[in-house]
């Protein structure tokens, strides 16, 4: 038995259902997160030439640009309905360290957003490991194929 299966295992038996509407609100702040660097690009932009997170090439900062608004928009989407949650969490992650530690951090001010990163960091690591739960797709699918 591998030790993907023995995670997977430990998790459904150890998943309570508040998880899942943690794991919703979760989605819809990384969808919504990704939208809004959607419709502003330009902040987006800004920020990862501000911080320094790339070196100043204009390929590489709009390939992390279109990573991160994508993979925001769609892995929010995919968290929201428990359908590849560990894959979409763990594709989120590198995103929401460098929020953290490179953006938040870093900043002069006061940032209310930093708590926010954190908080969603630490549930995405969270949803890593338990996976999405008995309320999502993932496991109406499991169900449908014992059939």
């Amino acid at each position: 038995m591998s030790w993907f299966h023995k995670i997977r295992i430990w998790s459904d038996a150890h998943h309570p259902k508040i998880l899942d509407i943690i794991r919703m609100l979760l989605g819809v702040i990384l969808f919504f997160k990704g939208y809004v660097f959607l419709k502003n690009a330009p902040y987006l932009r800004y920020l990862i030439i501000d911080n320094n997170i790339i070196r100043q090439s204009p390929a590489m900062i709009t390939a992390l640009i279109s990573y991160v608004t994508y993979v925001h928009l769609v892995g929010g989407i995919l968290i929201f309905c428990g359908l590849f949650t560990r894959l979409a969490s763990l594709l989120q992650i590198p995103i929401v360290f460098g929020a953290v530690f490179f953006v938040n951090i870093l900043t002069s001010y006061v940032n209310s957003e930093l708590w926010l990163s954190i908080l969603v960091l630490g549930l995405l690591s969270l949803f890593v490991v338990v996976g999405s739960g008995p309320l999502s797709l993932d496991k109406a699918l499991l169900k449908s194929q014992d059939w």
